[in-house]
């Protein structure tokens, strides 16, 4: 069992890991590079019309930085992988189907516990806005995303209109709480530009966590029904 998770978790974390990466080098590193233009004071250079693709120009391709951070990526997806398919392993068990196409259904529920509950919020950030104290947003957080988590198995295997309740209470709590804010709202970035980037953030994180799942269902269903090795003689 453990061959098989640490398996299947390496596979589909691998595998979306890189086309997370990818489309993040795309797509939401140039809006972060215009961000940083802004924020440095260096747009002035450019002039007044200077566009994402100018901005992606002056940042380019670093081997190095954006290497490593595909390597990164890939890393991180997998140990999401691997809790995703702990938590796939324990409903195979209780006679959930787990399959790609299932597997797709995780992956959703996993992108709505990790990035949509706590975005909702507490949206993505481009360098140089106001924002609040970093520790006090990472506890909110934290918080956000478990009852998030927890709220999706409601949904999913709970039975009944209390679990769904239930579920209903723990997405809206954070919210009805409040994410940490700023005190005062600034900063040199147009608003233009934090739109798109969230808007980004989001597609790729939701295009990511789909794959992850899709991966990860296919991948284990592949291993499970993979023949045990005959004994040796």
């Amino acid at each position: 069992m453990i061959t098989r998770l640490l398996t299947s978790a390496l596979f589909a974390g691998a595998a979306s890991g890189l086309i997370a990466a990818l489309l993040q080098l795309w797509f939401v590193q140039p809006v972060l590079l215009h961000a940083e233009l802004y924020e440095s004071g260096a747009l002035l250079h450019f002039g007044a019309d200077s566009n994402i693709a100018a901005a992606q120009d002056v940042g380019g391709f670093d081997l190095v930085r954006d290497g490593l951070s595909i390597v990164f990526t890939m890393l991180i997806y997998s140990a999401y992988a691997m809790v995703m398919l702990a938590a796939m392993a324990l409903a195979e068990e209780r006679g959930a189907q787990i399959s790609a196409r299932t597997g797709l259904i995780w992956g959703l529920a996993g992108f709505v516990a990790v990035h949509f509950a706590p975005g909702f919020s507490l949206a993505p950030e481009v360098p140089g806005v106001a924002a609040a104290d970093v520790v006090l947003r990472q506890i909110w957080w934290f918080a956000t995303v478990g009852m998030a988590a927890v709220a999706m198995a409601l949904i999913g295997f709970g039975k009944g209109w209390m679990a769904w309740a239930g579920a209903a209470a723990l997405l809206l709590a954070p919210h009805v709480y409040g994410a940490p804010e700023p005190e005062v709202f600034t900063g040199p970035v147009p608003t233009e530009i934090g739109a798109l980037f969230a808007a980004r953030a989001f597609g790729v994180g939701m295009a990511a966590w789909a794959l992850l799942g899709a991966f990860s269902g296919y991948f284990w269903s592949r291993q499970i029904g993979a023949p045990a090795p005959a004994p040796s003689t």
